[in-house]
């Protein structure tokens, strides 16, 4: 297993080199003047001189990345242009914002949109089913801000339930505020979930041994659980954490619509101003989240399914 484990981190590497070389090219060649940002319009030629050669931007893009990669090794990922802070303070002060924002959104998912799917396989073709079908079809197609928005216009301005935006303090206040972003990121993912948990059950319960579990006169609900949810799990897990992966980095129009302090928002307003350490930070911590998540979904793949766990030990994997 850990064979499989150092493999998957030594992989992440030149992912993680690809992408912030691909994000920090687009920002170098895009219009706007990081410089102009520090110092304001008003600045003189010289003071705009000086602090170009203060950042190294008159240094060529490839040693300009270069002296970014070891700085980010050192664990240094600059200053925001716009605040003039350091970027690690600012993600590690809004990244549990997003950790949780996201771990909610998952786990609502999760909990409905899987009990949903197995109920629309076992009931295919009843009325049942199609309700389910049409309400994925019409939670996949709404799209997050109008959504967001009319959480908003129902639950806080019309009926005062839940703030409208920022995070509450305290637990409860947290909780409070975070039941409508929650709900508001999961909706189309639950939907997602959902068929595709109907779609792998189905499969699943057409094999033989499924028949023979019931010709053993085990429990309907044992043969459901045991048999038929346990075999299905592996396109679902997948799903899932790909889902959780999009939700850590895709959540900017959520955290933007509550007013959200997390890392979506913050690197949405970094892109706004052309800030290139704030968007670098953010995407080198989305990248590696993302891998994360990835590497847990496929540990979790050996305990569901035993012959993989047996290809993990045999080193096949």
């Amino acid at each position: 297993m850990y064979k499989f484990v150092l493999k998957r981190i030594v992989m992440l590497i030149p992912v993680i080199i690809g992408v912030t070389f691909v994000v920090f090219f687009i920002l170098s060649v895009a219009p706007g003047d990081p410089v102009l940002t520090i110092l304001g319009d008003g600045a003189t030629d010289e003071a705009i001189e000086q602090m170009r050669e203060e950042l190294g931007l008159n240094d060529p893009l490839l040693i300009r990345y270069v002296n970014y990669i070891w700085d980010v090794l050192h664990g240094d990922f600059g200053l925001s242009y716009k605040t003039r802070l350091p970027v690690s303070d600012q993600l590690l002060a809004r990244f549990p914002n997003t950790l949780l924002l996201a771990s909610c959104g998952i786990v609502l998912a999760i909990a409905f949109g899987i009990p949903l799917g197995i109920l629309s396989a076992k009931k295919q073709y009843t009325f049942l089913d199609n309700v389910a079908t049409v309400g994925a079809l019409v939670s996949v197609s709404m799209p997050k801000f109008w959504l967001g928005l009319l959480l908003v216009l129902i639950f806080s301005l019309n009926l005062g339930v839940f703030p409208s935006q920022g995070m509450g303090e305290g637990v409860v206040g947290t909780l409070h505020s975070l039941v409508l972003p929650a709900v508001t990121l999961s909706t189309g993912f639950m939907a997602t979930i959902m068929r595709m948990t109907r779609s792998s059950m189905l499969e699943t319960i057409r094999q033989d041994y499924i028949s023979t579990a019931r010709a053993k006169g085990i429990k309907e609900s044992q043969v459901t659980i045991r048999h038929m949810l346990k075999n299905a799990l592996i396109p679902v897990i997948t799903l899932c954490g790909l889902q959780f992966g999009h939700m850590l980095g895709g959540s900017m129009i959520t955290e933007t619509v509550f007013s959200w302090p997390g890392v979506g928002r913050y690197v949405l307003d970094s892109i706004k101003t052309k800030d290139t350490p704030a968007i670098l930070g953010c995407v080198i911590l989305m990248s590696v989240s993302f891998s994360i998540i990835n590497l847990l979904v496929d540990i979790l793949y050996g305990y569901v399914d035993p012959r993989i766990k047996s290809q993990y030990k045999a080193g096949k994997l």
